[in-house]
């Protein structure tokens, strides 16, 4: 008996792996299982581009909207949440589609994370500290410790470089060497994956309209309405692109224009990231497009129908 198949799309934010999704799991009996770092949040809706139920022409959508913003979430817990999933949604006879542009999600799935030790609070902290003091200096100090590391992760990627640097800490080793070492890769399937690369211009301007709509579609009522519930403005996903120029201008540290400009800049540069990351992926079948077009879907679903139908 043949393994079941799971079928992985990647790509930029903005390229369209969600509808690619949709007609990959309309398709094929397929299931939707989320690998987004932020629609993982409730309430976050608009700023995350997530797809509305309505939209999802009822086909099952998992890992999206299951914790509270002020919850702390991290790859591995969503590589343990993960995997069960796939399992049942195969139990039932279906193909798990994979679809979401945070690449360090997909790798813990597929790949496994090594046992690193727990976080530790205080040292965060005092890194923390010691960047807002002396902004570069935490990205230095992780090429002293672990420079494989450190020219893999981007050095305005504040987040991932402490949780490197605080793993070198606490291990006394480097942390690429410790990842090297006992990773539970995913196994009993047969993973496949999908990449979407648009035109970077195109995929720029797009992500740009995108944005100006999401403000132009109540993003700010959003942001007033999640910190009515009482949530706090330091919560983690007001951190991501949007979210937080929507919480300076309701603080009055920008303008409307503002808020929209450095959204779409720190949107672009994002997306620039993920492309970097992704073209390190291994064995990622790539289509040159966005996944919205009718061509590129007909292109995947051609090439896919010999192993799944």
């Amino acid at each position: 008996m043949a393994a079941p198949q799971v079928i992985v799309i990647l790509g930029p934010t903005g390229s369209g792996k969600s509808q690619l999704a949709l007609q990959v799991a309309a398709n094929f009996a397929g299931e939707v299982v989320s690998c987004d770092s932020l629609q993982i949040y409730r309430y976050f809706d608009i700023g995350t581009a997530k797809l509305p139920p309505a939209e999802r022409r009822a086909i099952p959508h998992h890992l999206i909207d299951i914790i509270d913003p002020d919850e702390v979430f991290t790859a591995g817990e969503y590589a343990r949440l993960a995997r069960p999933i796939l399992e049942q949604v195969s139990a039932r006879g279906h193909v798990p589609v994979v679809a979401g542009g945070t690449g360090f999600y997909v790798r813990a799935l597929l790949d496994g994370l090594f046992p690193g030790p727990e976080r530790d609070p205080a040292l965060r902290s005092r890194l923390g500290t010691r960047e807002k003091r002396k902004p570069g200096s935490i990205h230095r100090l992780l090429r002293r410790f672990d420079p494989e590391a450190a020219r893999r992760i981007h050095p305005h990627d504040l987040p991932k470089t402490i949780r490197a640097l605080e793993v070198c800490i606490l291990a006394r080793r480097p942390m690429t060497e410790m990842f090297r070492e006992g990773r539970a890769a995913l196994s009993g399937y047969i993973v496949r994956k999908i990449g979407l690369w648009p035109p970077r211009e195109e995929l720029y301007e797009r992500l740009d309209r995108r944005t100006e709509q999401m403000f132009q579609g109540g993003l700010i009522d959003e942001v007033r309405s999640i910190l009515a519930r009482g949530f706090a403005p330091t919560a983690k996903p007001f951190e991501s692109h949007g979210y937080r120029q929507a919480l300076q201008f309701l603080n009055g540290e920008l303008n409307l224009e503002e808020a929209v400009f450095y959204a779409q800049r720190n949107t672009r540069r994002y997306a620039k990231r993920q492309m970097t990351w992704f073209r390190q992926e291994r064995d990622v079948e790539w289509f040159s497009g966005f996944g919205d077009d009718p061509r590129v879907q007909e292109a995947v679903l051609a090439r896919m129908r010999g192993s799944l139908a």
